[in-house]
């Protein structure tokens, strides 16, 4: 997005003339490469994830004397921005990557993408040719600040090496401020070359970039007032709050309310999965409770979240008797799909905080919500529908009981990332997030490939928290390489290969949408006519392929060695663990919603539609 004051919100000091700066700065004579690697050491960065190439290589000399930033050698650029992803994700910090120019820079616009989509702090370095050379069709030249205008929260070009440490700093301010998001800095190789004086801190100019973070108090009291006179509140949390680090505060104001609450893909972990006021994850495949919660609520609460399709279904069909408080850090959000009752443009943390007081004045004049009859239905379909699932009639590994052992046996403040598809689904139901921060995933974006380096970047920024990927086999084949990397740079991460043979949930839809016509959905070679996979076929056999890359190895086709093989692989600490799960491969994902429905149309499993008796129109 374009950086404006729409795009985000954070305190940001007042700008000054760039060659202003403090008095007191110390002044080196360096060259711009230099500049960039004092830069990155400034702000704090100390950990960067990349693979050099032509014109980034004058900052790489520079960096090999740091010894305040760690450079991390990927195998692939988009495993850099994905590790980038992981690391902001665990650890709150910008992530940090860094490569050539052309095709260094264009396999980075996935995961920048994906970052974007998911609002993660990331700051990408790229390499440029010569200034001079810029727009002549150079050798490996691309245009990646065009290429990425529409991805990015803002994108910088640099040609002179004066101003590589303030556009530094300026590139992690915006990135890390307001709403969150990748911000790119292209730097020509001249640049990088050339001589110029360091001063640190340098002084930023963002004309018009201010972000709001304080509510309108007026608009609080409106929210306030709404809570308590709903019958059927629900607070629908998304990622925004994790971001904001408002999770303490939620958590009061949903004890304060006693309103349910339903947490995103993108905000598991924010609200403990265990509370009695959790009623689950809402959307395509959420619970049924908080699904249904949402199509009939009169008020949703929506805090750090935007409505997505995923969530809503059929949007003209969605929570037909809701008013809706929609509050966001960024204003183009609000009414975006959804119209909003009382928008609330401000930080999730402070317009939380200020819910509470409000809330609180409102029960001091006697105003308290009364949701007796409203829980009464919740616990109902709650008990009616829980998340459940089947094991094989065959007595094969049924993948969400493999998932729910990883997740159960797993040690406290495990951090989980998942790939995209089915198995990322049945992790985000089938493992207990309590914590924040212990959930990765690529929710907007949707990218395959993401589980493996992202949790390199998590178990790289939390060294002494155990991180588990629960990744399939279809996003495993994309990404894999990365674990040379973690093998040779001492980052322990654990695999967990949920093996269907399939690209699972694009079979899960040829299943039910295309009269099981299996077109180019099945992985491993020699299926038969019917599309099944043929589990004797190993190519690749992923056990031989990862200890290749240095890992430790084993395959699990037996139930009664679930949790033996898990066992195992939490005690290996001094390299990587995979296991291959060689699963069900019929096994599918409920409860759903099929896309371009309504919500009122989920299905808790195959020909199960939820009865909701005289609730039905409410």
């Amino acid at each position: 997005m374009p950086m404006t004051e729409q795009a985000t919100g954070a305190p940001h000091p007042q700008p000054r003339a760039r060659n202003g700066g403090p008095s007191s700065a110390s002044v080196e004579h360096l060259t711009g490469a230099q500049s960039l690697i004092r830069s990155l050491e400034e702000v704090g960065a100390d950990t960067v994830f990349g693979l050099p190439g032509g014109c980034i290589l004058p900052a790489y000399d520079p960096l090999m004397d740091s010894t305040r930033v760690r450079h991390i050698l990927v195998r692939h650029e988009q495993g850099a921005g994905h590790a980038a992803t992981g690391y902001a994700q665990a650890t709150g910090k910008v992530g940090v990557c860094m490569v050539t120019s052309g095709p260094g820079a264009t396999n980075l616009v996935t995961p920048i993408a994906d970052a974007a989509m998911d609002s993660v702090p990331l700051v990408a370095i790229t390499g440029q040719v010569a200034s001079a050379a810029i727009g002549t069709d150079a050798f490996q030249e691309a245009d990646i600040c065009g290429i990425t205008m529409p991805i990015t929260k803002h994108n910088f070009l640099v040609t002179r090496a004066e101003d590589i440490a303030h556009t530094v700093a300026e590139a992690f301010h915006i990135a890390s401020t307001g709403r969150p998001g990748p911000v790119l800095v292209d730097i020509a190789k001249d640049a990088l070359q050339s001589k110029t004086t360091f001063s640190w801190p340098p002084t930023m100019d963002l004309p018009g970039y201010r972000p709001v973070t304080k509510p309108h108090a007026k608009q609080i009291r409106e929210a306030a007032k709404l809570i308590t006179q709903a019958k059927r509140p629900v607070l629908y949390v998304g990622g925004g709050v994790m971001k904001a680090g408002a999770t303490a505060e939620l958590k009061v104001l949903a004890e304060l309310t006693g309103a349910p609450v339903t947490t995103t893909l993108m905000a598991l972990g924010s609200f403990p999965d265990s509370h009695p006021l959790h009623v689950g994850m809402p959307g395509m495949h959420g619970s049924v409770t908080a699904v249904t919660a949402l199509q009939k609520a009169d008020l949703i609460v929506a805090l750090g979240a935007r409505f997505d399709d995923r969530v809503t279904g059929k949007l003209d069909s969605f929570a037909p008797y809701a008013k809706i408080v929609h509050a966001d850090i960024d204003p183009a959000e609000i009414g975006k799909n959804r119209a909003a009752d009382v928008p609330i443009v401000g930080d999730a943390r402070e317009v939380i905080a200020d819910l509470v007081q409000a809330v609180q004045a409102e029960h001091t004049e006697g105003n308290t919500g009364d949701y007796g009859a409203w829980w009464k239905d919740l616990n109902r379909w709650r008990e009616t529908y829980p998340v459940g699932y089947d094991l094989p009639e065959d007595g094969s590994l049924s993948p969400q009981q493999v998932i729910q052992r990883i997740g159960e046996l797993a040690p406290e403040g495990t951090i989980f990332a998942a790939g995209v598809g089915q198995h990322q689904m049945w992790a985000s139901h089938f493992i207990q997030y309590e914590q924040p921060a212990t959930w990765l995933n690529s929710g907007g974006a949707g990218t395959m490939g993401y589980a493996v380096p992202a949790a390199m970047g998590a178990k790289a920024g939390m060294p002494d928290r155990a991180v588990w990927a629960i990744d399939g086999d279809g996003c495993f084949q994309m990404t894999n390489q990365e674990l040379t990397t973690c093998a040779l740079n001492n980052i322990p991460i654990k695999v967990a290969i949920i093996n269907n043979g399939a690209l699972g949930m694009v079979r899960q839809w040829q299943t039910l949408f295309y009269n099981q016509r299996y077109s180019n959905t099945v992985l491993h070679s020699g299926a038969d006519t019917d599309g099944n996979a043929a589990k004797g076929t190993r190519v690749p056999d992923f056990v031989k392929l990862s200890e290749a890359m240095g890992c430790y190895a084993i395959r699990c086709e037996d139930p009664a060695d679930l949790d033996k093989v898990i066992a195992e692989a939490n005690a290996i600490n001094d390299r990587p663990v995979v296991i291959d799960f060689i699963v069900h491969e019929d096994a599918m994902v409920w409860p759903m919603v099929a896309a371009g429905t309504s919500n009122d149309e989920v299905m808790a499993a195959r020909g199960v539609r939820p009865d909701f008796g005289d609730n039905e129109d409410d």
